[in-house]
C-alpha cells in the first residue's frame, strides 16, 4: 500500500491513556463533583438576581445612584394594594392602614413610603372608595432588593384584620420571577428528560446505548449548577442564566454524547475491540465535540459585550455548561464505555426500536437529496433563499421592549396589582420619572421654573418638587413638609407622573425630558427611562459582539478547512437558518398569534434580550452543524478531488446523526415552552425552529446548492495563507490530508464507504498504531477481493 503517513495523533492518546488506565477513578471523581456541586447548585436560585435588564452605565442608572447616595431615596418599586370590604376612609381600615405604613416605614432600605392614609391624595384611592395605595422605594442592589421585597410579602400579604393586602411593584415583579423560574426549571426538565430518552430509544433500539446520553446530560447539568453558584462569589448572575443553563446543557450533553455512543457502536461494529473502538471514537467524534464547543462558546462569549446583566449571565452559563458538556462527554463517556465493553447493545426492546439498516453508498436519502439539488442548483436556492427571507419579514416590523408584568402568568400579585392599579385608579405614581440636579445649589424660583416647564409637557400629569406639585404649567399644590425630601445642600430632583402609559408615549417623554435645558446636569431615571437606555446599550454593543463572533468564527473555520470561501459561506448559512426563527418571534409574541394556544399575553413588542440572546445560541448551534458538514465534506473531497461528490458524499455519511442530535435537541429546548415566562417561551419557539431549519432546509438545499455553484472556488485560499493552514490547521481526523491517487483511494475505502458509517470517519491518512493495523487488514480485503474477481474472470 502507497498511502503516506504525514502525522501522529498528538493530544488525543494521553486522555485516552489515562482513561484506560483510571475509568473508574474518572467515574468516582466525577460522581462526587456532580453530588457536591448538585447540592450547591439547589440554592443557585438564592444567590441570583431576578432583574439585570439595566444599563449600569446609562443615564437611568447614575440618576438612582444620586438619588440614593445623595437623598436616600430612589424610584417608586414597591406597591401595597389594600383592600376593604368598607369604605378606605373607615376609622378601623384608616387605623389598619397606619400600622401598615408604619411597618414600612420600619424596614431597613424601605424609603419614601407615601399613602393615600398619610397624604390623602386622590390618585391612591380607588374610583369606587374600597382600595388603597402604599407606595415606597427598596433600596439596594438587585439582590438586596429582591430579599427585602420577599420579606415584605411574606410579613404583609393576605389578611390583615379587615384588610387584605396584595404586594405589586417592580421590585416584586422581580422576585416573582426568580421564584417562577425555579417551578419552571423544575416543568422543563421533567418534559425533556423523557421526550429525550424516548427518543433516544429509538436511535439506539436499547436501553443501555440510549440511557448514556441521559447520563451525561444529568453530570453535565449538576456540575453546570454548582459552576454558576461559584461564580456568584465573584460576580452578580440574574435568573436568565439558571433557565438556559439547564436546558442548553442538557441538549448539548446529549448532542455530544450522541456522537460519541453513535461512533463507538459503529467501530465495535467494524470490528474493533472496545479499548480500540474508544480510541478511534475519542480520535474522531472527540474531536468534533471538543471542537463543536468551542464553536458554542464563540458564539456564546459575544453576550459578554453587553453591559446588560441578564444578557451577560447568559454569556457566562453558556460558555460553562459548553466547556462542562464536552469534558464530561470526553472522559465520563469513554470510561462508561470501556466498562460497558460489548454490553452497549444489552437491553434492545423490540423490533419497533431497531435501526433501520444502512443503505449502500450512494444510496441514502441524503445523497439523493444532494444530488438531485446538484442538478438545478440555481433556481432550487434561490427558492429556498427566499422562503427563509419570506419567513424573516415580520422581524423587520420587531418593537423592542422590556418585561412588564404581563410577561408573568396572572396568579402572579404583581401582575394582579398592576392591572387593578390600571383599571380602578385615575393616577397613580407606578411610572414615575425622575430628573436629577446634581452637583449644584438650586434656589426656590430656579426648581419653580423647572417644574413648570416640565409640568406644561405633553403625558405629563403631575410634577413634585421641593417647590411643591405642579399640573400644566401651573403652581398645583403649595409644598408640605414631604416636599423638603427634593432638595439637599447642593443637590435636587423632581418626580414627573406620567398621564399615559403607552410605551412609546412613555419613551417620548423620556427624550423630552433629557432635552430639556436647566443650568448644570439632569439625570432622567425611572423605569422608562431605564429600558431607553438599555435598548440603546443594546444597538450600541450589537456591531461589536456580532463582528467579534463572526470574525472568530471565520477564524476557526479557516484552520478547519483551509479556505477562505467555505467559512464565509457557513456564517451565510447560518444567519439564513435564523430568519425563520426571528420572523416567528414577532409573528407569535409580538403580534400576539397563537397566544392562546400558547398560554401567554400578548404586549405589543418584544423583550429587547430575547433576539440578541437567541441569535448567540442558535447562531452557535447552526455553526456546530456547519461545522460536522464541512469537515466531512472535506474529507471526502481530499479523498476523491471531486467536489460534487464529496458534498453528497459528505451529506450522506453525516445526514443521519446530525438529524437526530438535531431532533433531539430540539426535543429538550421544547422544555422552554412549559415556563410561564413569556420571554422564556420564546426560547421554546426560537431554538428548535432555527435548529430544524438549519437541519432541513440549509443542510438539505441550501449547502449543496451553494457548493454545487462555487465548485473547486469552494476549497481556494491565497498561497501564504495555505502555508498557515498547513502550518497550524486543524482538521476532524486530527491529521493533515493530502489528495491520494485513485489506487490509494481504493486500499482505504473498505475504511469508509464499505463500513457504512454515518459519523464523520477516520482520516484518510493517519499514522498511530491503530490505524497501521486497520490500514494492514483493510489491505489484505482488497487483495482476497481481487483475487475472487480474477478467480471468476
Amino acid at each position: 500500500m502507497r498511502a503516506a503517513l504525514l502525522l501522529d495523533q498528538t493530544g488525543v492518546y494521553p486522555v485516552f491513556e489515562f482513561t484506560k488506565r483510571r475509568g473508574r477513578w474518572v467515574l468516582g471523581v466525577f460522581a462526587v463533583l456532580a453530588l457536591v456541586l448538585g447540592a450547591l447548585g439547589a440554592t443557585l436560585f438564592d444567590r441570583v438576581e431576578g432583574g439585570g435588564y439595566t444599563d449600569p452605565g446609562g443615564e437611568s442608572s447614575r440618576a438612582l445612584t444620586v438619588l440614593r447616595e445623595e437623598f436616600g431615596q430612589g424610584t417608586p418599586n414597591l406597591v401595597l394594594l389594600v383592600d376593604t370590604e368598607n369604605s378606605v376612609d373607615d376609622p378601623e381600615t384608616t387605623a389598619a392602614a397606619t400600622a401598615l405604613v408604619a411597618n414600612l416605614h420600619e424596614r431597613d432600605g424601605v424609603t419614601d413610603v407615601v399613602s393615600y392614609w398619610t397624604t390623602h391624595q386622590p390618585a391612591l384611592r380607588s374610583v369606587d372608595g374600597k382600595r388603597g395605595l402604599i407606595v415606597a422605594s427598596v433600596l439596594g442592589g438587585e439582590r438586596e432588593v429582591d430579599e427585602r421585597v420577599g420579606a415584605v410579602a411574606d410579613d404583609l400579604s393576605g389578611e390583615q384584620g379587615a384588610l387584605r393586602v396584595r404586594v405589586g411593584g417592580f421590585a416584586m415583579l422581580m422576585h416573582e420571577t426568580v421564584e417562577q423560574s425555579k417551578t419552571d426549571i423544575i416543568k422543563g426538565e421533567a418534559i425533556a428528560f423523557p421526550l429525550t430518552l424516548i427518543a433516544l430509544l429509538f436511535v439506539f433500539g436499547g436501553l443501555v446505548a440510549a440511557s448514556l446520553p441521559m447520563l451525561v446530560a444529568l453530570v453535565t447539568v449538576l456540575t453546570t449548577m454548582g459552576a454558576l453558584w461559584l461564580l456568584t462569589l465573584f460576580t452578580p448572575l440574574a435568573v436568565t442564566a439558571t433557565n438556559v443553563a439547564s436546558l442548553l446543557g442538557l441538549g448539548l450533553a446529549i448532542d455530544y454524547s450522541l456522537l460519541i455512543v453513535n461512533r463507538y457502536r459503529d467501530e465495535l461494529g467494524a470490528g474493533r475491540s472496545p479499548s480500540d473502538a474508544v480510541a478511534t471514537t475519542l480520535r474522531t467524534a472527540g474531536r468534533t465535540v471538543a471542537f463543536s464547543a468551542l464553536t458554542v462558546a464563540v458564539a456564546l462569549a459575544g453576550l459578554l459585550f453587553f453591559p446588560l446583566l441578564a444578557i451577560r449571565s447568559m454569556g457566562y452559563a453558556g460558555i460553562i455548561v459548553a466547556a462542562l458538556a464536552a469534558l464530561v462527554s470526553l472522559t465520563v463517556l469513554p470510561a462508561t464505555l470501556l466498562l460497558l465493553g460489548n454490553n452497549i447493545d444489552r437491553g434492545q426492546l423490540g423490533w419497533w426500536f431497531l435501526r433501520a439498516p444502512r443503505p449502500a453508498p450512494g444510496e441514502g436519502a441524503w445523497h439523493k437529496l444532494a444530488t438531485a439539488v446538484m442538478r438545478k442548483p440555481v433556481p432550487i436556492g434561490l427558492a429556498v433563499a427566499a422562503l427563509l427571507l419570506l419567513l424573516g419579514t415580520p422581524f423587520l416590523g420587531v418593537q423592542l421592549g422590556f418585561p412588564d408584568e404581563r410577561t408573568l402568568p396572572a396568579s402572579m400579585t404583581s401582575r394582579q396589582v398592576t392591572e387593578i392599579v390600571q383599571r380602578d385608579f385615575g393616577d397613580s405614581d407606578q411610572q414615575s420619572l425622575v430628573a436629577v440636579l446634581p452637583d449644584s445649589a438650586y434656589s426656590a424660583s430656579g426648581l419653580d421654573a423647572i417644574a413648570r416647564e416640565m409640568s406644561d409637557l405633553d403625558h405629563v400629569r403631575r410634577v413634585d418638587t421641593a417647590t411643591g406639585s405642579y399640573v400644566q404649567g401651573g403652581l398645583f399644590a403649595e409644598p408640605t413638609a414631604q416636599n423638603a425630601r427634593f432638595r439637599v445642600d447642593r443637590a435636587a430632583y423632581l418626580s414627573i407622573v406620567p398621564a399615559t402609559t403607552d410605551t412609546d408615549e412613555l419613551n417620548a417623554l423620556v427624550g423630552q425630558l433629557r432635552a430639556q435645558q436647566v443650568p448644570s446636569e439632569l439625570l432622567v431615571g425611572g423605569v422608562a427611562a431605564a429600558n431607553a437606555d438599555s435598548i440603546g446599550a443594546i444597538e450600541d454593543a450589537l456591531p461589536w459582539a456580532i463582528g467579534f463572533v463572526v470574525v472568530l468564527m471565520l477564524v476557526v473555520l479557516f484552520l478547519l478547512t483551509g479556505s477562505v470561501v467555505l467559512p464565509v459561506l457557513a456564517v451565510i448559512l447560518s444567519a439564513l437558518s435564523l430568519t425563520a426563527a426571528f420572523g416567528a418571534l414577532v409573528w407569535i409574541f409580538q403580534d400576539g398569534h397563537l397566544s392562546g394556544l400558547l398560554g401567554f399575553t400578548a404586549t405589543g413588542d418584544l423583550a429587547a434580550t430575547v433576539p440578541v440572546m437567541l441569535f448567540a445560541a442558535a447562531f452557535g448551534l447552526a455553526m456546530d452543524y456547519q461545522v460536522f458538514l464541512l469537515s466531512r465534506i472535506r474529507e471526502e473531497y481530499d479523498r476523491t478531488g471531486k467536489n460534487e461528490a464529496a458534498v453528497a458524499l459528505g451529506l450522506e455519511r453525516i445526514g443521519r446523526i446530525v438529524t437526530a442530535a438535531a431532533i433531539l435537541i430540539s426535543l429538550v429546548f421544547l422544555g422552554f415552552l412549559a415556563s410561564d415566562i413569556t420571554f422564556m417561551k420564546a426560547f421554546g419557539i426560537g431554538l428548535p425552529l432555527a435548529v430544524l431549519v438549519d437541519a432541513t432546509l440549509v443542510r438539505g438545499f441550501l449547502l449543496p446548492a451553494a457548493m454545487k455553484v462555487l465548485g473547486d472556488a469552494n476549497w481556494y485560499a491565497p498561497e501564504f495563507l495555505r502555508r498557515l493552514h498547513d502550518r497550524f490547521g486543524m482538521d476532524e481526523g486530527g491529521a493533515k490530508r493530502s489528495r491520494l491517487p485513485e489506487h490509494d483511494v481504493a486500499v482505504r475505502d473498505p475504511l469508509g464507504m464499505a463500513a457504512g458509517r454515518t459519523m464523520v470517519e477516520d482520516p484518510v491518512i493517519v499514522v498511530d498504531p491503530l490505524a497501521r493495523a486497520e490500514a494492514a487488514r483493510a489491505e489484505e480485503a482488497l487483495t482476497a477481493a481481487a483475487a475472487r474477481r480474477d478467480t471468476a474472470d
